[in-house]
Protein backbone atom coordinates (compact mmCIF):
# COMPACT_ATOMS: atom_id res chain seq x y z
CA UNK A 1 0.00 0.00 0.00
CA UNK A 2 2.81 2.01 0.03
CA UNK A 3 2.22 3.43 3.47
CA UNK A 4 5.84 5.14 3.90
CA UNK A 5 5.42 7.15 0.48
CA UNK A 6 1.61 7.99 1.79
CA UNK A 7 3.18 9.55 5.05
CA UNK A 8 6.10 11.27 3.79
CA UNK A 9 3.28 13.13 1.15
CA UNK A 10 0.72 13.29 3.83
CA UNK A 11 3.63 15.18 6.37
CA UNK A 12 4.90 17.28 3.59
CA UNK A 13 1.20 18.44 3.26
CA UNK A 14 0.85 19.00 6.66
CA UNK A 15 3.58 21.15 7.43
CA UNK A 16 2.79 23.19 4.25
CA UNK A 17 -0.75 24.10 5.17
CA UNK A 18 0.19 24.57 8.44
CA UNK A 19 2.94 27.13 7.55
CA UNK A 20 1.05 29.05 4.63
CA UNK A 21 -1.88 29.83 7.46
CA UNK A 22 0.75 30.90 10.07
CA UNK A 23 2.46 32.56 7.77
CA UNK A 24 -0.39 34.11 5.18
CA UNK A 25 -3.69 33.38 7.39
CA UNK A 26 -2.98 34.37 10.56
CA UNK A 27 -0.62 33.74 14.15
CA UNK A 28 -3.18 33.67 16.81
CA UNK A 29 -3.63 31.16 19.27
CA UNK A 30 -6.71 29.86 20.61
CA UNK A 31 -7.90 27.74 23.37
CA UNK A 32 -10.82 24.97 22.52
CA UNK A 33 -12.86 22.98 25.13
CA UNK A 34 -12.85 18.97 24.06
CA UNK A 35 -16.14 17.40 25.60
CA UNK A 36 -15.68 20.38 28.57
CA UNK A 37 -11.88 19.70 28.94
CA UNK A 38 -10.25 22.90 28.01
CA UNK A 39 -7.03 22.51 26.07
CA UNK A 40 -3.92 24.52 26.06
CA UNK A 41 -4.09 27.23 23.70
CA UNK A 42 -2.63 26.87 20.52
CA UNK A 43 -2.16 28.33 17.07
CA UNK A 44 -4.93 28.38 14.94
CA UNK A 45 -2.17 27.10 11.96
CA UNK A 46 -1.95 23.90 14.53
CA UNK A 47 -5.56 23.57 15.21
CA UNK A 48 -5.77 23.52 11.35
CA UNK A 49 -3.32 20.65 10.86
CA UNK A 50 -4.83 18.33 13.38
CA UNK A 51 -7.92 17.44 11.49
CA UNK A 52 -5.89 16.76 8.84
CA UNK A 53 -3.67 14.45 11.08
CA UNK A 54 -6.41 12.77 12.71
CA UNK A 55 -7.57 11.89 8.93
CA UNK A 56 -3.89 10.71 8.42
CA UNK A 57 -3.94 8.40 11.37
CA UNK A 58 -7.64 7.21 10.09
CA UNK A 59 -6.44 6.39 6.51
CA UNK A 60 -3.27 4.66 8.09
CA UNK A 61 -5.30 2.30 10.31
CA UNK A 62 -7.64 1.70 7.30
CA UNK A 63 -4.88 0.65 4.88
CA UNK A 64 -2.50 -0.91 7.07
CA UNK A 65 -6.01 -3.51 7.96
CA UNK A 66 -7.04 -3.92 4.48
CA UNK A 67 -3.19 -4.19 3.75
CA UNK A 68 -3.19 -7.35 6.86
CA UNK A 69 -6.11 -8.47 5.00
CA UNK A 70 -4.45 -8.84 1.96
CA UNK A 71 -1.37 -10.41 2.72
CA UNK A 72 -3.39 -13.19 4.73
CA UNK A 73 -5.50 -13.47 1.37
CA UNK A 74 -1.72 -13.87 -0.27
CA UNK A 75 -0.67 -16.57 2.11
CA UNK A 76 -3.32 -18.49 1.73
CA UNK A 77 -2.84 -18.01 -2.12
CA UNK A 78 0.74 -19.49 -1.55
CA UNK A 79 -0.23 -21.61 0.97
CA UNK A 80 -2.22 -23.13 -1.92
CA UNK A 81 -0.18 -23.15 -4.56
CA UNK A 82 2.32 -25.53 -2.71
CA UNK A 83 -0.49 -27.70 -2.38
CA UNK A 84 -1.00 -27.51 -5.95
CA UNK A 85 2.41 -28.63 -6.37
CA UNK A 86 1.89 -31.54 -4.25
CA UNK A 87 -1.21 -32.57 -6.07
CA UNK A 88 0.63 -32.47 -9.21
CA UNK A 89 3.80 -34.69 -8.03
CA UNK A 90 0.21 -36.99 -6.78
CA UNK A 91 -1.24 -37.33 -9.98
CA UNK A 92 2.30 -37.71 -12.05
CA UNK A 93 3.02 -40.82 -9.32
CA UNK A 94 -0.60 -42.06 -9.71
CA UNK A 95 -1.63 -42.01 -5.82
CA UNK A 96 -4.99 -43.52 -5.04
CA UNK A 97 -5.28 -42.16 -1.98
CA UNK A 98 -5.34 -38.32 -1.79
CA UNK A 99 -6.59 -35.61 0.12
CA UNK A 100 -5.81 -31.63 -0.22
CA UNK A 101 -7.89 -29.46 1.65
CA UNK A 102 -7.56 -25.79 -0.06
CA UNK A 103 -8.84 -22.45 1.22
CA UNK A 104 -9.16 -20.19 -2.39
CA UNK A 105 -11.91 -21.40 -4.72
CA UNK A 106 -9.84 -21.06 -7.44
CA UNK A 107 -7.22 -23.40 -6.27
CA UNK A 108 -9.70 -25.69 -4.52
CA UNK A 109 -11.38 -26.23 -8.51
CA UNK A 110 -8.05 -27.08 -9.86
CA UNK A 111 -7.08 -29.19 -6.63
CA UNK A 112 -9.98 -31.35 -7.02
CA UNK A 113 -9.13 -32.41 -10.84
CA UNK A 114 -6.02 -32.97 -9.72
CA UNK A 115 -7.02 -35.60 -6.85
CA UNK A 116 -9.40 -37.20 -9.60
CA UNK A 117 -6.44 -37.72 -12.24
CA UNK A 118 -3.28 -39.61 -13.18
CA UNK A 119 -0.63 -37.93 -14.99
CA UNK A 120 1.89 -39.16 -17.07
CA UNK A 121 4.45 -37.02 -19.04
CA UNK A 122 4.56 -37.62 -22.71
CA UNK A 123 8.08 -36.57 -23.38
CA UNK A 124 10.73 -35.00 -21.74
CA UNK A 125 9.87 -32.24 -19.64
CA UNK A 126 12.38 -31.98 -16.98
CA UNK A 127 13.50 -28.76 -16.49
CA UNK A 128 10.61 -26.98 -17.82
CA UNK A 129 8.47 -26.91 -14.55
CA UNK A 130 11.19 -24.55 -13.37
CA UNK A 131 9.70 -26.43 -9.95
CA UNK A 132 12.37 -28.68 -7.91
CA UNK A 133 9.96 -31.10 -6.69
CA UNK A 134 8.02 -31.62 -9.95
CA UNK A 135 11.53 -32.14 -11.51
CA UNK A 136 12.54 -34.37 -9.17
CA UNK A 137 9.58 -36.79 -9.69
CA UNK A 138 9.56 -36.27 -13.90
CA UNK A 139 13.10 -37.52 -13.43
CA UNK A 140 12.49 -40.35 -11.37
CA UNK A 141 9.20 -41.36 -13.65
CA UNK A 142 11.67 -41.10 -16.64
CA UNK A 143 14.37 -43.33 -14.88
CA UNK A 144 11.64 -45.95 -14.72
CA UNK A 145 10.90 -45.58 -17.68
CA UNK A 146 14.30 -46.25 -18.96
CA UNK A 147 14.83 -49.63 -16.88
CA UNK A 148 16.63 -47.98 -13.94
CA UNK A 149 15.67 -48.56 -10.70
CA UNK A 150 15.44 -46.10 -8.38
CA UNK A 151 14.14 -45.23 -4.57
CA UNK A 152 10.53 -44.75 -4.05
CA UNK A 153 10.05 -44.97 -0.21
CA UNK A 154 9.95 -41.30 0.55
CA UNK A 155 6.95 -41.19 -1.78
CA UNK A 156 4.88 -43.88 0.37
CA UNK A 157 3.31 -45.23 -2.72
CA UNK A 158 1.22 -48.63 -2.23
CA UNK A 159 2.41 -52.36 -3.85
CA UNK A 160 0.47 -52.14 -6.70
CA UNK A 161 1.29 -48.41 -7.68
CA UNK A 162 2.17 -49.12 -11.49
CA UNK A 163 5.76 -46.99 -10.68
CA UNK A 164 6.33 -49.12 -8.07
CA UNK A 165 5.22 -52.71 -10.25
CA UNK A 166 8.03 -51.19 -13.32
CA UNK A 167 10.74 -50.19 -10.90
CA UNK A 168 10.40 -53.63 -8.91
CA UNK A 169 10.03 -55.50 -12.46
CA UNK A 170 13.33 -53.51 -13.24
CA UNK A 171 14.97 -54.70 -10.30
CA UNK A 172 13.81 -57.88 -11.37
CA UNK A 173 15.35 -57.68 -14.65
CA UNK A 174 18.71 -56.59 -13.50
CA UNK A 175 18.88 -60.21 -11.32
CA UNK A 176 19.01 -57.77 -8.21
CA UNK A 177 15.34 -59.58 -7.19
CA UNK A 178 15.29 -63.39 -7.90
CA UNK A 179 11.97 -64.97 -8.84
CA UNK A 180 11.76 -66.79 -5.69
CA UNK A 181 11.97 -63.99 -3.79
CA UNK A 182 9.71 -62.39 -5.14
CA UNK A 183 6.94 -65.44 -5.06
CA UNK A 184 7.67 -65.92 -1.60
CA UNK A 185 6.28 -61.76 -0.75
CA UNK A 186 2.63 -61.80 -1.18
CA UNK A 187 2.45 -58.59 0.94
CA UNK A 188 5.55 -56.39 -0.58
CA UNK A 189 5.00 -57.42 -4.54
CA UNK A 190 1.45 -57.54 -6.00
CA UNK A 191 -0.27 -59.95 -7.98
CA UNK A 192 0.72 -59.30 -11.53
CA UNK A 193 4.51 -58.84 -10.61
CA UNK A 194 4.61 -62.22 -9.41
CA UNK A 195 2.39 -63.75 -11.75
CA UNK A 196 5.05 -62.66 -14.41
CA UNK A 197 8.05 -63.62 -12.16
CA UNK A 198 6.32 -67.22 -12.17
CA UNK A 199 6.14 -67.40 -16.30
CA UNK A 200 9.86 -67.45 -15.59
CA UNK A 201 10.21 -69.52 -12.70
CA UNK A 202 8.01 -72.59 -13.85
CA UNK A 203 10.78 -72.68 -16.85
CA UNK A 204 13.03 -74.61 -15.05
CA UNK A 205 11.35 -75.53 -11.15
CA UNK A 206 10.83 -78.56 -10.15
CA UNK A 207 7.16 -79.76 -9.84
CA UNK A 208 7.16 -79.58 -6.17
CA UNK A 209 8.83 -75.69 -6.29
CA UNK A 210 6.17 -75.20 -9.13
CA UNK A 211 3.23 -76.84 -6.52
CA UNK A 212 4.24 -74.58 -3.75
CA UNK A 213 3.11 -71.66 -6.02
CA UNK A 214 -0.15 -72.97 -7.82
CA UNK A 215 -2.29 -69.92 -6.87
CA UNK A 216 -0.09 -67.96 -9.38
CA UNK A 217 -0.59 -69.90 -12.44
CA UNK A 218 -2.03 -68.39 -15.65
CA UNK A 219 -3.01 -69.63 -18.94
CA UNK A 220 0.61 -68.55 -20.47
CA UNK A 221 2.24 -70.34 -17.49
CA UNK A 222 0.37 -73.53 -17.51
CA UNK A 223 1.40 -73.28 -21.73
CA UNK A 224 5.29 -73.59 -20.29
CA UNK A 225 4.75 -76.57 -18.17
CA UNK A 226 2.74 -78.61 -20.75
CA UNK A 227 5.51 -77.99 -23.02
CA UNK A 228 8.20 -79.10 -20.31
CA UNK A 229 6.86 -82.47 -20.14
CA UNK A 230 9.12 -85.10 -21.14
CA UNK A 231 10.28 -82.27 -23.19
CA UNK A 232 14.49 -82.69 -24.09
CA UNK A 233 15.80 -79.36 -22.06
CA UNK A 234 14.50 -78.83 -18.08
CA UNK A 235 12.14 -82.52 -18.24
CA UNK A 236 9.20 -82.22 -16.64
CA UNK A 237 7.73 -85.64 -15.26
CA UNK A 238 4.28 -84.95 -14.02
CA UNK A 239 1.14 -87.56 -13.26
CA UNK A 240 -1.84 -86.62 -15.45
CA UNK A 241 -3.68 -86.46 -11.59
CA UNK A 242 -1.01 -83.47 -11.36
CA UNK A 243 -1.87 -81.59 -14.39
CA UNK A 244 -5.50 -82.22 -14.26
CA UNK A 245 -5.43 -80.25 -10.75
CA UNK A 246 -3.43 -77.63 -12.43
CA UNK A 247 -5.49 -76.93 -15.58
CA UNK A 248 -9.22 -77.02 -13.22
CA UNK A 249 -7.54 -74.06 -11.35
CA UNK A 250 -8.19 -72.13 -14.17
CA UNK A 251 -11.57 -70.88 -15.88
CA UNK A 252 -10.38 -71.70 -19.40
CA UNK A 253 -13.07 -71.93 -22.53
CA UNK A 254 -13.00 -74.39 -25.85
CA UNK A 255 -10.43 -72.60 -27.60
CA UNK A 256 -7.87 -72.79 -24.30
CA UNK A 257 -8.56 -76.07 -23.76
CA UNK A 258 -7.51 -76.62 -27.88
CA UNK A 259 -4.50 -74.60 -27.35
CA UNK A 260 -3.73 -76.63 -24.72
CA UNK A 261 -3.70 -79.98 -26.60
CA UNK A 262 -1.52 -78.08 -29.55
CA UNK A 263 1.21 -77.13 -26.86
CA UNK A 264 1.61 -80.30 -25.52
CA UNK A 265 1.88 -81.97 -29.43
CA UNK A 266 5.19 -79.72 -30.08
CA UNK A 267 6.50 -81.23 -26.66
CA UNK A 268 7.27 -84.90 -25.35
CA UNK A 269 4.78 -85.95 -23.89
CA UNK A 270 3.65 -89.62 -24.77
CA UNK A 271 0.18 -89.93 -26.82
CA UNK A 272 -1.28 -92.33 -24.56
CA UNK A 273 -0.66 -90.11 -21.37
CA UNK A 274 -1.69 -87.43 -23.67
CA UNK A 275 -5.05 -89.41 -24.69
CA UNK A 276 -5.67 -89.88 -21.14
CA UNK A 277 -5.19 -86.85 -20.16
CA UNK A 278 -8.08 -84.98 -22.78
CA UNK A 279 -9.88 -88.23 -21.93
CA UNK A 280 -10.20 -86.93 -18.33
CA UNK A 281 -10.96 -83.06 -18.87
CA UNK A 282 -13.42 -84.34 -21.02
CA UNK A 283 -15.53 -86.11 -18.65
CA UNK A 284 -14.94 -83.57 -16.64
CA UNK A 285 -15.99 -80.16 -18.30
CA UNK A 286 -18.09 -80.50 -21.48
CA UNK A 287 -15.64 -77.89 -23.24
CA UNK A 288 -12.47 -79.99 -23.04
CA UNK A 289 -14.48 -82.25 -25.11
CA UNK A 290 -13.58 -80.81 -28.91
CA UNK A 291 -9.70 -80.47 -27.31
CA UNK A 292 -10.47 -84.30 -27.11
CA UNK A 293 -11.37 -84.77 -30.48
CA UNK A 294 -8.60 -82.27 -31.63
CA UNK A 295 -5.99 -84.31 -30.18
CA UNK A 296 -7.30 -87.92 -31.37
CA UNK A 297 -7.57 -86.29 -34.92
CA UNK A 298 -4.11 -85.36 -34.40
CA UNK A 299 -2.79 -89.23 -32.92
CA UNK A 300 -5.01 -90.15 -35.99
CA UNK A 301 -6.95 -92.12 -33.25
CA UNK A 302 -10.08 -91.91 -35.77
CA UNK A 303 -12.23 -95.14 -33.89
CA UNK A 304 -12.51 -92.92 -30.73
CA UNK A 305 -12.95 -89.96 -32.92
CA UNK A 306 -15.84 -92.07 -34.84
CA UNK A 307 -17.65 -93.22 -31.66
CA UNK A 308 -18.16 -89.23 -30.19
CA UNK A 309 -19.34 -87.74 -33.36
CA UNK A 310 -21.18 -90.72 -33.97
CA UNK A 311 -23.01 -90.59 -30.85
CA UNK A 312 -23.37 -86.54 -31.35
CA UNK A 313 -26.45 -84.20 -32.37
CA UNK A 314 -26.05 -83.07 -36.29
CA UNK A 315 -25.36 -79.47 -34.69
CA UNK A 316 -23.04 -80.48 -32.39
CA UNK A 317 -19.35 -80.76 -33.45
CA UNK A 318 -19.85 -79.82 -37.17
CA UNK A 319 -16.32 -78.63 -37.82
CA UNK A 320 -14.96 -82.33 -36.55
CA UNK A 321 -17.02 -83.83 -38.71
CA UNK A 322 -16.58 -81.98 -41.44
CA UNK A 323 -12.99 -82.39 -41.39
CA UNK A 324 -13.38 -86.45 -40.78
CA UNK A 325 -16.13 -86.16 -43.90
CA UNK A 326 -12.57 -84.65 -46.12
CA UNK A 327 -10.08 -87.04 -44.52
CA UNK A 328 -12.37 -90.09 -45.41
CA UNK A 329 -12.38 -88.48 -49.21
CA UNK A 330 -8.59 -88.68 -48.87
CA UNK A 331 -8.36 -84.58 -48.84
CA UNK A 332 -5.81 -83.84 -46.38
CA UNK A 333 -5.99 -80.49 -44.55
CA UNK A 334 -4.59 -79.44 -41.15
CA UNK A 335 -7.06 -79.57 -38.27
CA UNK A 336 -5.77 -76.15 -37.36
CA UNK A 337 -8.29 -74.97 -40.05
CA UNK A 338 -11.04 -76.18 -38.32
CA UNK A 339 -10.65 -75.06 -34.34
Amino acid sequence: MYIKRYTIAALILMASVGAFVYTYVTQETKSIDFFGIPLPALSIAVWIVVPIFVLYVASVLHMSFYSFLGSMSLRKYEKDYNKIIDAIVDAYLGKKSRSHTFKTDRYSLLGKLLENTTMFPVENVIGLTENEKIDGVLKIIGDIKNGEVVDLKPYNLLKDNELVIQNKRNKYKKGILKAEDILSNETKYADVLREEAYIDYVKTASISNLLKYKALLSKDSLYIVLARVNADEYTLEIKNEELLSLIKSLNLSVADFIKLSAVIATGGMIPEQRIKLFEMLSDENEDAIDSYLYTLFDLEMLAPVDSILDNSSDKEYQNFKAYRALKLCNKNFSIELFV
